[in-house]
């Protein structure tokens, strides 16, 4: 009975009477204790008065106790200076620096395989010309953190959006089971047209939290992993056209050619295509006869080669933590 109702076997034996029938509650009616190592009022003024000469009046209590010690004065601990305080309303946020505002949660979507959470943006591409630039449009898969759609325009518009997440959909084969699509919250990702396309086509949306710059972090990362190769022109580009022209290129090395290290150094199209198995099972192979050759150099188990377990959207704590676990 105490596990239906969430309490205590204690707690239920004490509302019991000696019949055995549950007594009515006594505490509006009982006398509150007065503890006796209660903070008298004169001690609360000591405490207030202390607070506000001169020197403390800016500092917290966890400066004011300790120099109140090195003087050879214990009024109370920093715990009851900050009660006082709070009783007195004085415990308040003090400074030119905002006080710490709560963020609620970010939305959360795992992935246990491609095409079931895709991550979108856009960037800007510069020109040669100061002041000119194109809009890259870019959606990746955060479970193979494969490009799976792109296009370079002059504006930005949730038309174009729309247009790109219906060939991408066509694309991948996906149109009549849509993966959630996730992206901050600029002015395309968040336009009715966009919204209401995506609602005909039953695509649930995600975005980021306001004013929250990390809630979109594969696409962050990729535009960094874009503008940091080597071979993106410092002096910008000269034309649409040459823009267009650089991110084919891209797109091919990136998906075929580059090890990505958040998914075991495979590559994302083999990670999109379900043969990454396949080439860490062999790395594992490799690994292990290696050491049988010669075991004096491995004072452990080999690199870890298995397969990376589902991906997740801004995970919470506790998922944080478990990843952590079964990737170590």
């Amino acid at each position: 009975m105490a596990q239906i109702i969430d309490i205590s076997e204690r707690t239920l034996k004490r509302w019991r009477g000696v019949d055995g029938l549950v007594a009515e509650d006594q505490r509006p009616e009982s006398e509150p204790i007065e503890q006796p190592h209660k903070l008298t009022q004169a001690e609360e003024l000591a405490i207030l008065s202390a607070c506000n000469q001169p020197q403390y009046r800016s500092s917290p209590p966890s400066q004011i106790v300790p120099s109140l010690a090195d003087k050879g004065v214990y009024l109370a601990s920093e715990s009851s200076f900050y009660r006082v305080l709070k009783k007195h309303q004085q415990q308040n946020h003090r400074g030119r620096m905002k006080p710490p505002r709560k963020v609620p949660e970010p939305t959360s979507f795992t992935a246990t395989g491609p095409n079931q959470v895709w991550s979108w943006d856009i960037s800007y591409c510069p020109s040669a010309v100061r002041g000119q630039h194109w809009y890259l449009y870019l959606i990746m898969d955060i479970y193979s953190r494969k490009i799976v759609a792109w296009e370079i325009h002059e504006a930005e518009s949730g038309e174009l959006a729309k247009k790109l997440v219906e060939r991408a959909l066509l694309r991948e084969g996906c149109w009549h089971n849509p993966p959630v699509l996730h992206s901050d919250n600029g002015a395309p990702m968040t336009s009715y047209t966009l919204k209401a396309r995506l609602a005909d086509l039953g695509m649930l949306m995600s975005h980021s939290r306001p004013r929250v710059s990390n809630d979109n972090p594969y696409s962050e990362s990729l535009f960094r992993t874009v503008k940091y190769c080597p071979e993106w022109p410092s002096k910008g580009f000269k034309s649409l056209t040459a823009v267009r022209d650089w991110m084919l290129a891209f797109e091919y090395a990136y998906n075929e050619q580059h090890l990505h290290s958040g998914i075991r150094f495979v590559t994302p199209a083999d990670r999109h295509r379900g043969v990454d198995h396949e080439h860490l099972a062999h790395r594992k192979m490799v690994y292990e006869r290696a050491k049988r050759r010669n075991p004096r150099r491995w004072s452990g188990p080999t690199r870890n080669w298995e397969v990376t377990g589902p991906v997740s959207l801004n995970p919470g704590k506790l998922q944080e933590v478990e990843r952590n676990k079964l990737a170590a």
